[in-house]
This record gives structure tokens, sequence and C-alpha cells, in this order.
């Protein structure tokens, strides 16, 4: 391998690697004391711009320059212009200066007016808050807290009345009654905010709260009752006893709530014997009309013995008084009543021609006489 020369432009004899060659030389180049030949050359570098005699650092390879790097990142020239994109430029005023401090500015007036001045309105109140720790509540009106983050205000609807509707859409929510049958119940409760210190601190979710609440009492206040009560007169009895037990227990957690009432507005059988429940209803209240209908009988019947026991007893007064008139009246007006519904046979004396008007019976009219013919 000694005199051949690599393919790099080395020969095999030199103690120097290519490594080992200051920084862009090209690595088929003799030292500085040895003419340039013709031998190879590094075929990953340029050509040589000058000639064999020329300017030996014409044709090399040299890294970039740092300060050519900035000038080509702020669009400087020296040379390298168009090599490499460029930073886009803030407007200036027409004085020269940067709109970046106004910019600034703006905006921290902007911060300033949305953190600090608050606007509430007659059905809100408001909390502050300092860091995070209650401060004191806001009433309706114009107020003043401290920049965010320092204090923050949390504005609530206190006079509004709320509602939640359980269940849900058109879901069933089916409760078991004190004589054991299913019941599908749909009903409002409605409530508002009475503290609302203690709404924003003591719940972490109000209205959650309320809804699970609602649904508690409801299937207590269930189980202690009929299906005929659940289904009939005894809805506001359970209306009025939900709303004093969550009443309570919000009492007791010092919630801040008010409950307004609970209306009850749908209870009807579960879906699956919605049918059978029609047939019972139905022989229940024709069982109720026949028990009207006799009642109302024996009231009329009550009225007319009654009526008929005060004119016995006005009578016997008058009887009392005068006994053998009053009897002889009472005997005549009753065979007046007797007879006037039967049929008459009238007797009569010996001797004693009686005429009788019978209905439906003429007296028998005389012929007329015969006219004699031709006469006058």
């Amino acid at each position: 391998m000694t005199g051949k020369k690599s393919p790099w432009g080395s020969g095999g004899g030199d103690s120097v690697s290519p490594g080992d060659r200051e920084l862009g030389e090209a690595p088929d180049s003799p030292p500085s004391s040895t003419p340039s030949g013709d031998g190879p050359r590094n075929p990953w570098l340029p050509p040589q711009s000058g000639k064999p005699g020329g300017n030996p650092g014409s044709g090399q390879r040299r890294g970039p320059n740092i300060e050519d790097i900035f000038r080509n990142r702020k669009g400087g020239g020296g040379g390298g212009g168009g090599r490499g994109p460029t930073m886009p430029r803030l407007p200036q005023r027409p004085d020269g200066k940067s709109w970046l401090p106004v910019g600034i500015a703006v905006v921290t007036a902007l911060w300033l007016s949305t953190s600090m001045v608050h606007l509430i309105s007659p059905q809100e109140k408001g909390v502050v808050t300092t860091f995070g720790a209650y401060s004191r509540t806001l009433d309706s009106g114009t107020a003043f807290t401290l920049p965010w983050p320092i204090q923050s205000v949390a504005v609530e609807d206190v006079t509004s009345v709320r509602s939640e509707s359980i269940p849900e859409g058109d879901g069933e929510k089916l409760m078991l009654t004190g004589d054991q049958n299913l019941v599908d119940l749909t009903y409002l409760v409605r409530w508002n905010i009475k503290d609302l210190k203690q709404y924003m601190f003591q719940l972490a979710e109000p209205q959650q709260t309320v809804r699970e609440l609602a649904e508690a009492a409801m299937r207590q206040s269930i189980a202690e009752v009929s299906l005929n009560d659940a289904m009939g007169a005894g809805r506001q009895q359970i209306e009025q006893s939900v709303r004093d037990r969550m009443q309570n227990v919000l009492d007791a957690y010092r919630s801040g709530v008010v409950i307004q009432g609970v209306d009850i507005k749908k209870t009807d059988p579960p879906t699956k014997v919605v049918d059978a429940f029609k047939e019972v209803l139905a022989a229940q209240q024709d069982a109720q009309s026949e028990v009207n209908r006799a009642q109302a009988w024996a009231q009329q019947l009550t009225a007319r013995a009654g009526g008929e026991a005060t004119a016995f007893d006005k009578v016997y007064e008058q009887y009392k008084l005068s006994p053998e008139v009053t009897r002889r009246r009472m005997y005549y007006e009753t065979m007046e009543r007797v007879l006037s519904q039967t049929d008459k046979v009238v007797l009569e004396a010996p001797g004693v021609q009686t005429y009788l008007p019978l209905p439906g019976l003429k007296r028998a009219e005389p012929a007329p006489a015969p006219v004699a013919a031709g006469g006058q």
C-alpha cells in the first residue's frame, strides 16, 4: 500500500489523517510548503475557483459566521440578503417610537376596568372573595373591588324562583306506596336562594343537592300512604310533607335555600299494568256510583217520612182538642181517597129513581117519526 494515493487525496504514507487537517482545508490539498498537484480531490467539495497557482484560500469551504446569521435574521445586508426568513417589525408611531407601551397601557386599563368595577342588577347579589376566602356580600348597584386575582366576585340571582322537574324528560319515577303498590310520579320542586353566602360555601353543588333531597323526601312520604291516597285526595298532604322534610334538612346543613313548594303533576300506575289498573279503577268508580245512588234514595225517603211524621203530629194536636170531630173528618178524607181509586156499586132504597152518569154510557134518544108519502 506504500506509495498508493488514497481517493481522498492522501498517500498511503501520510502520517496526518483527514480529520486532523484544518477546518475548511481540502483533504487532498498538500501542505503549504509543497506545490499543489493534479492528484485526486475530495468529491464533496466545490471546485476551486482559481488555478493551481492562484489564491489557495479561494477554494476552501468555511462555516457560517455568527454575525451573518443574526444579520440575515434581522433582514440586514452584508451580502447575505435573502438567505433566510426575516422577523416582522412592530409598527411605529409618527415620532418614530414604538406602539408597544401604548398597547400595554390599553390592556392594563381593560384588565383593571373588568376586574375592579362590577355592575349588579336589582335581582342579583354578589359574593366577594379575597384569594378564595369570603370577604363580603354585595347588594345591587355598582361595586368596586381589588383587581383579579386578588379579589373576585361571584354573582347569583337571589329573587327568581327556580324549579326542578323530577324526573327529567319523559322518564318514569317508580315509587313504592305503603300498601306495596308501585306508582309513577312526576313532580315539580320550586326553590330560591335565601342566604347567598351559605349557598356559595356550604354546598358543593346546590342544584344537584336539591334534586337528590327532593327524591329522597318524596320516597319517604309516598311510603307512608296508600295507592288511593297517592292518586287521589292525599296529594296535598304528600306535597306539604315533602316540603317540610326538605326544608328541615336544608336548614340543618345551613344551605341558604328556601323550598317554596312541591307540586305533584302526575300519579299513574306503571306502564306495564296500566290496562289492568284502569279496569280496577273503573270498577271502583261504578261501585262508588251505586253507593252514592243508594245514599241519595235513603236521604229522599227519610225526608219524606219526616214530612209525614210532622204532618201527623199537627193532626194529633187538633185531635186532642176535639177528638170526635177530628175522627169523623179523618174518616171522610180516608174514604174519599180510597173510593176515588176503585169501582163503585150503589145500592138504592125502594121507590127511588137515581140518575148515575157512568163513563162511556149515553141515554138512548127516541127515533124520529116517519113522514107520510105525498103529505104535507
